[in-house]
């Protein structure tokens, strides 16, 4: 390429330039000491079916009365199953049993006898319940695979 009047080729000021070393920063995750590329040993698969069905469970106080609560009666208790499955797996006995007990009293096929202001109250108990089981519960983390492993 021909140099330019005046001026040294294009490019050319990218050539013989040695890259800066790198400086060991601040880590990303801001835990001094941690490198920005790991992981937790632990995952918390239940905080958004759990986060879920406390909105469901706040958001359907109002339909208490309704035939449409039998939808969000279904919702909590397929969202406490799932919450359950997620605790057994963590080993959080303490919060397998809460989330049967929720199954059960919201399960919309054998009906729990519970009068309206009872059920009002719960709900907001059961949400509260399911946003702490959603943070408290940790699953630990599962290593990869070897090649060597599969076979």
């Amino acid at each position: 390429m021909a140099a330019r009047k005046g001026r040294p080729a294009a490019g050319s000021s990218l050539h013989g330039v040695p890259s800066a070393p790198a400086r060991p920063g601040p880590s990303a995750s801001g835990r001094g000491g941690r490198a920005g590329t790991d992981t937790p040993p632990f995952t918390r698969p239940a905080l958004a079916p759990s986060l879920i069905a406390a909105i469901l469970l706040l958001a359907c106080v109002a339909l208490l009365d309704t035939s449409a609560f039998v939808f969000a009666r279904w919702g909590v208790a397929v969202l406490a199953l799932i919450v359950l499955v997620f605790a057994v797996r963590g080993r959080a006995w303490w919060a397998a049993v809460l989330m049967a007990a929720v199954a059960v009293c919201w399960n919309p096929i054998a009906v729990v006898p519970i009068p309206g202001e009872v059920w009002a109250a719960l709900q907001i108990v059961a949400a509260a319940l399911f946003i702490v089981v959603g943070i408290l519960v940790k699953v630990p983390r599962e290593t990869e695979p070897t090649r060597a492993s599969r076979s």
